[in-house]
């Protein structure tokens, strides 16, 4: 008795490769063919490029918030009287911040002074919001000491205010020229209290390339900042950096506990939750729409197959007669859809990959042609638009394509594999 051939033996990809290629004079259908390839390998292209974006989006907005903000805050809760007012301050903040230094996996604690106030120069003026800070401790804030663009240095922070570009753009200045700065906490006299005006040079102007950083943050010398914002002795709130801001959350009650005071822990995820929470919701929204559109691609197949078989039908019954089984038949026209599908899908996950490595020219090139303008960063808060090829989304996009590729060429194959060979010669 013959030895039954292996699964998926030489032989079955032979036949199943001579119908792939076949012309349609031949009872081929090389036209759908193509239709199946292009249709999956554009929808592997857009799923790979919106999965890039994605990732390039939130990896961007949590680098920056991270890079230019701290990752909790110690804020006093208990009011203080000074002076006939009433103050949320820390007097301590020395002892504070060396506690919360010795916290493991605490990284950095330095205390700062935070006030708005109006900005005005060259006739023009600007809300920003000031940030007391210490020259060593701003070394301390990577985006600031590392910007995407500067111009001075910061080593001539103490002896003037730092900008974002944004702010220096509307005020309309450079390094080198002066800013006043209007508060309307300002002196105490008789009369009541007048506003405060003190002039700064502009010593030092980054970008992070985050919209509302650059266009509201002003940096002031520590004691300066005191002096200006009436916090003599005192400091506003704490800033603590961690090793691992993921894990922010389970540091709180250990924060708090080395505070010895009565305060609050603000971290990073609390003040950007719901942005976070709103983008995982939008891109699980997208990656199922998008998978729909692999179907919907991956369909095509389903249809080229069939109207294969149609034509194969003779092909079909000369091989059952020969002594073909049934499961060899089936194997054939598997091949010749998973084919299709796996092709389509190489050539998407190579077309998406190539999207977002050279992201930036391709965007440049559709902005010249928009005649510039489309991208909006005070709308999107980043300057650029962002991509990120991660390997967790590229095999996401390409299990989903082969997994609907391979599950949906099973019913065609299976309807030319149960085919009567009697029925498939009879007219012929």
């Amino acid at each position: 008795m013959p030895t039954p051939p292996k699964p998926f033996a030489r032989f079955e990809f032979m036949i199943a490769w001579r119908y792939i290629r076949a012309k349609r004079a031949e009872g081929g259908v090389s036209v759908m063919t193509w239709i199946s390839f292009l249709g999956i390998m554009l929808a592997v292209m857009a799923l790979i490029a919106t999965l890039a974006v994605r990732a390039g989006f939130r990896h961007e907005f949590v680098g920056t918030i991270l890079g230019a903000n701290p990752h909790a805050s110690v804020i006093p809760v208990g009011r203080q009287v000074e002076g006939g007012r009433s103050l949320r301050v820390l007097s301590d903040y020395d002892a504070i911040a060396e506690r919360l230094r010795e916290v493991e996996g605490v990284t950095s604690a330095f205390p700062v002074i935070r006030g708005q106030v109006m900005a005005t120069a060259n006739g023009r003026n600007a809300g920003v919001e000031v940030i007391g800070i210490t020259p060593e401790n701003l070394d301390e804030v990577p985006l600031v000491a590392n910007p995407e663009l500067a111009y001075g240095a910061l080593r001539d922070f103490p002896y003037g205010v730092a900008l974002g570009v944004g702010v220096a753009r509307e005020l309309g200045v450079s390094v080198g020229d002066r800013i006043r700065l209007i508060s309307p906490d300002g002196a105490r006299t008789a009369f009541g209290t007048s506003p405060r005006i003190s002039a700064y040079e502009v010593t030092y102007i980054f970008q992070v390339g985050r919209y509302d950083i650059d266009r509201i943050r002003v940096y002031m010398p520590f004691d300066e900042a005191q002096t200006y914002f009436n916090r003599d002795g005192v400091a506003d709130e704490i800033e603590v950096s961690v090793a691992d801001p993921d894990r922010v959350l389970n540091m709180v009650i250990s924060l708090t506990r080395a505070a010895e005071a009565d305060v609050i822990i603000w971290t990073w995820r609390d003040s950007s939750g719901a942005f976070l929470r709103a983008l995982q919701m939008e891109d699980n929204v997208m990656f199922i729409i998008l998978s729909i559109l692999v179907l919907i691609a991956t369909m095509n197949i389903v249809s080229g197959l069939i109207m294969l078989v149609k034509n194969k039908s003779r092909d079909i019954g000369i091989l059952r007669t020969m002594g073909l089984s049934e499961g060899s038949i089936l194997r054939v026209f598997f091949i010749c859809g998973s084919s299709i599908g796996v092709a389509g899908t190489l050539a998407g996950v190579t077309l998406g990959c190539a999207f977002a490595i050279w992201i930036d020219p391709i965007f440049a090139a559709v902005n010249w042609m928009a005649g510039g303008g489309v991208w909006d960063p005070s709308v999107r808060f980043l300057s650029t638009l962002p991509a990120r090829l991660e390997f967790g989304d590229v095999m996401s996009a390409v299990t989903l394509s082969l997994g609907l590729s391979f599950v949906i060429t099973i019913l065609p194959a299976r309807r030319a594999a149960r085919m009567n060979p009697v029925e498939a010669l009879r007219y012929e």
